[in-house]
Formats: C-alpha cells, sequence, structure tokens
C-alpha cells in the first residue's frame, strides 16, 4: 500500500504485487473495504509504483466502480491505469456475474486478474467475512467462476 513496503517488495523478487482495496481498512482506518474510492487507490498505487519496477502491480477496482456497467468498468480500469503511476492490471471481484464486464474490460486491452471466493466488497451479502466454498456445491460453483472468469480472459 505504500512505498517503503513496494521497496521491500521489490527487493526481496516477488513477482506480483497486489494494491488491494484492503487499503482501507489496513492503512485507513475504515471498517471495511466498501468507502475505498478510485482517488484513494490511484494514490496509493502511485506510492507503490515508485517503490518497485520488477513485479506486475495490480490494482483493485474498488466497489462502485464497475459494477454499474461495463462502459463504467472500463472507465475506471483506464484510469487507474493512466494515473496510478505505471499499474499493470485491475483486479475485479465476483465470478460469472461479472465474466462479461471482466471480457470488456481484457477486450479494450486491460490485463485483469479476476478474484472469486470471499469477496470483501460482497462481504454484506455473503452475511459477513465468511469462508467459501465449503459445501460441495459452493465448491462447484467456485469452479464454474473460475471457468468463466477464465473464458473471458
Amino acid at each position: 500500500y505504500d512505498y517503503p513496503s513496494a521497496v521491500h517488495v521489490d527487493k526481496a523478487g516477488i513477482d506480483i504485487l497486489l494494491v488491494g482495496d484492503s487499503v482501507g481498512m489496513v492503512e485507513l482506518g475504515y471498517d471495511t473495504t466498501l468507502p475505498v474510492t478510485m482517488d484513494e487507490m490511484i494514490h496509493h498505487c502511485k506510492a507503490v509504483t515508485r517503490g518497485c519496477r520488477r513485479p506486475l502491480i495490480v490494482s483493485d477496482l474498488p466497489f462502485g466502480s464497475f459494477e454499474a456497467s461495463p462502459v463504467q468498468a472500463i472507465q475506471n480500469a483506464s484510469r487507474i491505469l493512466k494515473e496510478g503511476g505505471g499499474v499493470d492490471a485491475v483486479k475485479v471481484e465476483g465470478g460469472r456475474a461479472r465474466a462479461e464486464t471482466i471480457g470488456k474490460i481484457v477486450e479494450s486491452g486491460i490485463a485483469v486478474m479476476g478474484h472469486i471466493g470471499l469477496t470483501p466488497q460482497s462481504y454484506s451479502v455473503l452475511g459477513g467475512f465468511r469462508a467459501q466454498g465449503r459445501s460441495t456445491q459452493e465448491a462447484l460453483n467456485l469452479i464454474d467462476d473460475a471457468i468463466a472468469l477464465e473464458k473471458a480472459g
């Protein structure tokens, strides 16, 4: 989430660095990730990209920045790449329900990392921060989500 941590990640030879919206809970004092804004993500991405050059740097698209439409998602993913100081890709929470949106972001030329399972942006729908995939059906649903995201790009 910050320059000093990014320097250590770079020196450690780590391949991928995620600037997560969990910055809201870890650094900004929020109770959840939901209040995190695009401006806050861009601010933290800039600090991280100044601190490391080696890893693939991925930024979360925060809650409210991609759910309304694929157009909104492309606009905000583009903004993170343009203003985030050198971010390489974005991360989007959600499985099959977000596959179309993820496909559109990829078609626009932006790399996407999908996020399934425990999705903090959906914690209120999930009934809190709870482990996912514990039953056979839930595990099969996660596999279906992963396949849908893979197909989306």
